[in-house]
């Protein structure tokens, strides 16, 4: 039977080893590059829909994904990287589209 958070007492959830511990290793180059690239994809996120902004939605998108893409290629995870290469080559003909056509 698992508990929930509310049926420990503070005591218990301070010394155990599972509440709140990140699946990752802490200030790795990987953890630093995955922090940096969600950063970029928030940024970008926060401006998409303004047309004003378009080239820097991309710009920022660009970056954080190929950040995750070198996150993946670093842990080794096949579905993170075929979702981050599609991804990069779906913003890079976006990219294309947008300013050379």
């Amino acid at each position: 039977m698992t508990l929930s958070k509310e049926e420990l007492s503070v005591e218990e959830i301070k010394n155990s080893k599972r509440w709140f511990k990140s699946a990752t290793p802490k200030y790795t180059i990987d953890w630093y590059v995955k922090w940096v690239a969600s950063i970029f994809l928030l940024t970008a996120m926060s401006m998409r829909g303004i047309p004003e902004y378009q080239h820097y939605d991309l710009s920022f998108s660009i970056i954080g994904v190929i950040g995750w893409l070198v996150v993946s290629m670093i842990w080794e995870d096949r579905a993170l990287i075929v979702l981050n290469a599609i991804g990069l080559a779906l913003l890079l003909k976006n990219l294309f589209q947008a300013f050379v056509i």
